[in-house]
């Protein structure tokens, strides 16, 4: 990387850019469960919010942390190859009534994340973002998100090989703490979290609303977030 977490932390470099931000979030997450687990406080299972998703890996024992480091350095700093291009906008409505919204746009957007019930997020086009936020008046609470690029959306199509080529080598292994995967809903083993994985986590709607379900739906019954949000 072209500059070290300690500047960064100390303030002495923006956190704008995807390929900066992101990689220190990592870095705050697991050492906060880090911190966690030495209390005493050892986790019976684990999700992630999209680039959550590698901490959760690490914090799962899934990759290690110079794996994990990769790829959350190296995928996000394929995200520049989008920046300028796009955004994301938060829309407190159920997905079902986004869906019905951004159909008229024609691929131009595509649902970002599912939250919560009444908790999307929309990503593609910056101006189609913007008609779409005009026209949900101020019936809709909306709020764009302060990105310039269009993560889980089309736009991440042209990264995929890029994307797989730079976390060749990777080695996931079994997962000694139990993983939800926030894409698919679906327990994971380990293994299967390789460089496709991370592409397509990249590119696929972010289910955390379904992903919490399943914890909550399986006994999990107290969630404690892992990152420097108070």
């Amino acid at each position: 990387m072209e500059w070290e977490l300690d500047d960064v932390l100390a303030g002495g470099h923006g956190f704008e850019a995807a390929d900066v931000v992101q990689p220190v979030l990592w870095a705050v997450m697991v050492s906060l469960a880090a911190v966690w687990e030495a209390a005493g406080v050892v986790p019976d299972a684990v999700v992630g919010h999209s680039q959550g998703e590698i901490a959760a890996a690490a914090v799962a024992g899934i990759l290690s942390l110079e794996d994990a480091a990769k790829v959350v350095a190296l995928r996000s700093r394929t995200l520049r190859g989008l920046a300028g291009r796009g955004g994301m906008l938060s829309i407190a409505e159920p997905v079902d009534a986004v869906r019905a919204r951004i159909a008229s746009f024609e691929g131009r957007l595509s649902i970002a994340a599912v939250n919560g019930p009444s908790a999307t997020v929309v990503s593609g086009d910056a101006d189609a973002l913007r008609e779409l936020a005009e026209s949900c008046g101020e019936q809709v609470r909306t709020r764009m998100i302060p990105v310039d690029y269009a993560s889980h959306s089309a736009h991440v199509d042209e990264l995929r090989d890029e994307i797989v080529s730079v976390l060749a080598g990777i080695e996931p292994g079994e997962a000694r703490v139990p993983m939800v995967s926030a894409m698919s809903g679906e327990w994971l083993n380990g293994p299967e979290l390789t460089p496709e994985y991370w592409y397509a986590s990249l590119r696929e709607t972010v289910e955390f609303d379904r992903a919490i379900r399943v914890l909550g739906e399986s006994g999990h019954g107290v969630f404690v977030e892992s990152s420097p949000h108070p």
